[in-house]
């Protein structure tokens, strides 16, 4: 059989689905890409709105282990395509790249559109036939084959590709795309998929109305957060406690931003086991308890309580706020009240819901594919993307590992497409 006939069709366009494709096609296998959304990768020009993080430039031990559980497996995706690798193919689109002060890796140009035009010239270049509006609603058994189903403006269409690649994307942010509407399919035909959770998402607080009002939508910067990990639930090896520093976001319902969503999995699954979960927040996580109460020290005069607080302790007036959010006065010694500015404790009462969540985890359980990402129970079938289950805090890791998983996946395609019909020559 010649390359050109061996015909691979991608469901899903976002990075994923989009990377595989473009590896597919330049092993001289014919690729049709199916989005079910009038336009390609919406999430993607979505997330990038703000400046499009890649990557991040840290070393590759720490890099795995913000993978969580799924470490161990994301460790191989990275062997594939790793950070440097994403960087090189980036740059080889035309989009130069630099390193912020955090280590996180983006374009020159900031925003995903500029990048996403150039990939889709490429694509087209290396003809891969890109289908909008061509939503999969599952597909039929033919014999020992798959007849896929799509519906589209002009009715039903039935495809028979020789493989398929799944990049529907997870379940958050439904209305770009990702609905995870392709579960009921491939439960029905026995592969396990675990349920969908909100990951990278905000909290809930209850907040005074007198705080909500005045501070929804002004950011807490810099602090440094910590969730206690109560030992009865922290694994072997553990450590009780984690610390991250960045920014939060105050909203009327809570608190969200890069720092929440760093530690978003341990307070969600906290809060599922317990009804609620506990966050520190340390206003001034660049002075130690002495220095800061050295400051708190100086006399108050005729200043105000928040006037006073910025001046000595360098507190913005939402960081005032939240002081008073605890119950009671304000502590009137300088060490009682520096410990209070280095531990807000906060206590969190729910968790936003996928439809305002950044990721999702949950997806079809690493056990059902094997190391190429093709579905045991659906020969022929490969998976990518968020559609599998694993996680990651936003930073360069969520788009990092769904590209990476795109080139696994069109690899082990490739050869298993090898062993079935011979090698192929591109």
């Amino acid at each position: 059989m010649s390359d050109s006939a061996r015909t691979v069709h991608i469901i899903g366009a976002g990075p994923a689905g989009l990377m595989a494709a473009e590896r597919l096609a330049r092993a001289g296998v014919t690729v049709v890409v199916h989005e079910a959304m009038p336009s390609v990768a919406r999430k993607f020009l979505m997330a990038g709105r703000g400046g499009l993080n890649l990557t991040h430039s840290e070393d590759i031990a720490p890099f795995t282990g913000r993978y969580g559980d799924a470490a161990g497996v994301v460790s191989a995706w990275l062997d594939a395509f790793s950070p440097t690798h994403l960087i090189g193919w980036a740059e080889g689109l035309g989009q130069a790249t630099f390193t912020g002060s955090s280590g996180r890796v983006f374009p020159r140009a900031m925003k995903a559109s500029p990048l996403l035009r150039a990939w889709l010239g490429r694509l087209n270049e290396l003809g891969v036939e890109v289908r909008t509006r061509s939503r999969c609603s599952g597909f039929r058994r033919n014999g020992d084959g798959l007849n896929w189903v799509f519906d589209t403006p002009e009715g039903e269409r039935v495809e028979t590709p020789d493989a398929v690649v799944l990049a529907l994307g997870g379940a958050s942010w439904p209305r770009l795309g990702s609905d995870g509407t392709w579960r009921d399919w491939l439960e029905a035909e026995g592969v396990a998929v675990e349920p969908f959770r909100p990951s990278n998402v905000g909290f809930d607080v209850a907040w005074s109305e007198i705080f909500a009002d005045r501070f929804a939508g002004q950011p807490l910067k810099p602090i440094a957060l910590t969730h206690d990990i109560p030992e009865r639930y922290r694994p072997s090896g553990c450590l009780s406690a984690r610390t991250v520093r960045g920014e939060a976001m105050v909203t009327r319902y809570g608190l969200e931003g890069g720092a929440v969503y760093a530690l978003s999995a341990g307070l969600r699954d906290a809060i599922g086991r317990d009804g609620s979960a506990a966050l520190t927040v340390d206003l001034r996580p660049d002075l130690t308890v002495e220095a800061l109460a050295g400051r708190l020290a100086k006399p108050r005069g005729k200043d105000s309580a928040t006037n006073w607080l910025r001046k000595v302790a360098g507190l913005s007036p939402v960081a005032a706020g939240l002081l008073r959010e605890i119950p009671g006065e304000l502590p009137a010694g300088a060490d009682k009240l520096a410990k209070r500015i280095k531990a807000v404790r906060l206590t969190l009462t729910g968790v936003q819901g996928l439809a305002r969540a950044i990721s999702s985890a949950g997806g079809v359980r690493m056990d059902q594919v094997d190391q190429g990402l093709m579905l045991t129970a659906l020969p022929g079938v490969f998976v990518a993307g968020e559609m599998l289950d694993w996680e990651a805090p936003t930073g360069g890791y969520l788009l990092q590992a769904s590209m990476a998983s795109g080139v696994v996946a069109a690899e082990g395609l490739l050869r298993w497409l090898e062993g079935r019909q011979g090698p192929l020559s591109g």
